[in-house]
């Protein structure tokens, strides 16, 4: 009886774990930009205490600036592919047309991304700011999310402002 028992809960755990893991095979869903300005402000509210009104502009500074990176984003990625393609196939008029179009994305992500910075520090009151210039400035050249740190940067690569 005992034997029969461990064998029903080890065939149970073995379906489990076989289900878990044949659910996880599939592609997670990105988070969209609502939820990426979401997660940033409620981060940056613990950081720096931000009040109801500081966090609902915020939102929308940064929910702003996630939807234009999002386009970015997507754009950066088909003119990297049709460089790829350029590439492969020696074609330098592409090969110019694409290096171009992929400096012009990325210029107008750092613009976005440096928009939505400037909106958001002078929202802040002075306390608020020399915190927020100290996380920023935090440990290492560039800080947490100085130019080139963790956390802003162009998506799929690149130097950026970013946030803390």
């Amino acid at each position: 009886m005992k034997h029969s028992s461990i064998t029903i809960f080890a065939v149970a755990a073995l379906s489990a774990a076989l289900a878990l893991a044949d659910s996880s095979s599939s592609t997670p869903t990105p988070p969209s930009p609502a939820q990426i300005a979401a997660q940033e402000v409620a981060r940056l509210t613990t950081l720096l205490t931000l009040s109801s009104a500081q966090q609902t502009t915020a939102t929308t500074i940064f929910t702003t600036e996630e939807t234009t990176l999002a386009t970015i984003h997507t754009s950066l990625q088909t003119a990297r592919s049709a460089l790829k393609t350029a590439v492969q196939s020696d074609d330098v008029t592409t090969i110019d047309a694409q290096a171009a179009e992929i400096g012009t994305l990325t210029g107008e992500a750092v613009k976005a991304q440096g928009e939505a910075d400037g909106a958001f520090f002078v929202l802040l009151t002075t306390p608020q700011q020399t915190i927020y210039n100290e996380l920023r400035n935090g440990p290492g050249p560039g800080g947490h999310g100085g130019p080139g740190g963790p956390g802003g940067g162009v998506p799929g690569g690149g130097p950026g402002f970013g946030h803390p």
